[in-house]
C-alpha cells in the first residue's frame, strides 16, 4: 500500500494528513468565521491586561493591578487547559502562569531597554 500510494504524491500527503495525523481538509466556507473568531478573542485576550488602565487613572497602578488580573487570567486558563486536557490542572495552572509571566516580564524588559 505504501508503494502504491508513494507513486501518487496528493494521495500520499490526503493519506497522511487523513490517518495519521487526524487533520481534514479545511473548510473554505468556515474562513470568515474563523477569522472573527481569531479577532474577537484577540480583542477578548488585550482587554484583560489593559483593563486596569482604562479604569485606574495612575500608570504605576495600573502596572501593579494589570500584572495581577493577568496572572491571576492565566491561572485560570490554565487550570481549564489541565482539565480539558487531563493533565494535573495546578500543574497546568502553574505552568501557564509562569510561562505567561516570565514572558510578560522579558517584554516589559526589553521594551524598558528600548525606550
Amino acid at each position: 500500500m505504501a508503494e502504491a500510494l508513494s507513486k501518487r504524491p496528493d494521495a500520499w500527503v490526503d493519506f497522511m494528513m487523513r490517518f495519521e495525523l487526524g487533520l481534514e481538509e479545511p473548510d473554505p466556507k468556515r474562513a470568515v468565521t474563523s477569522a472573527g473568531t481569531i479577532a474577537a478573542s484577540y480583542v477578548a485576550g488585550g482587554l484583560i491586561p489593559l483593563s486596569p488602565y482604562i479604569l485606574l487613572g495612575n500608570a504605576y497602578r495600573g502596572l501593579i493591578f494589570s500584572a495581577i488580573v493577568t496572572l491571576a487570567a492565566l491561572a485560570v486558563f490554565g487550570f481549564i487547559k489541565g482539565r480539558f486536557t487531563g493533565a494535573n490542572a495546578l500543574r497546568s495552572a502553574t505552568q501557564t502562569m509562569v510561562i505567561g509571566g516570565v514572558a510578560a516580564a522579558a517584554a516589559f524588559g526589553l521594551a524598558k531597554l528600548i525606550s
